[in-house]
């Protein structure tokens, strides 16, 4: 994926509903929701992203988190989705397939192949 603010801006916007999406199948650690995010393609620009959002999914009641220490083992913080965070990526699975449909429709109009430019924004034909 692009790496212009635009998508920056996309990606931030989503990216909540990913984290909330991932911990509704399982409860996960920090670093391993950054990889899991990252290991998803384009999604995550910066592991710093992750930890204050979780802040503020926490802030919100959306995730609850607590430390797990293993005998033999580094001590983790665990986070996991609560029933509000539920109700809330529900109502945004809801929603994404239409909004989805609606960039899509704007973005690729059917009559995009007659106005289709050239990457410097001249249609072709007008060199």
């Amino acid at each position: 994926m692009g790496s212009d603010p635009g998508m920056t801006e996309l990606r931030r916007g989503v990216l909540g509903p990913c984290v909330l999406a991932l911990l509704d199948e399982r409860p996960r650690f920090g670093l391993e929701l950054v990889r899991d995010l990252a290991a998803a393609g384009g999604l995550l620009t910066s592991e710093g992203t992750v930890y204050p959002l979780l802040n503020r999914l926490r802030d919100a009641r959306l995730v609850t988190s607590e430390w797990h220490d293993p005998v033999g083992e580094r001590a983790r913080r665990y986070y996991s989705i609560t029933s509000e965070g539920r109700e809330q990526l529900k109502a945004f699975r809801a929603d994404w397939t239409d909004f989805a449909s609606t960039v899509e429709s704007v973005l690729f109009p059917p009559s995009a192949e007659k106005t289709r430019r050239t990457p410097t924004g001249e249609e072709p034909g007008d060199e």
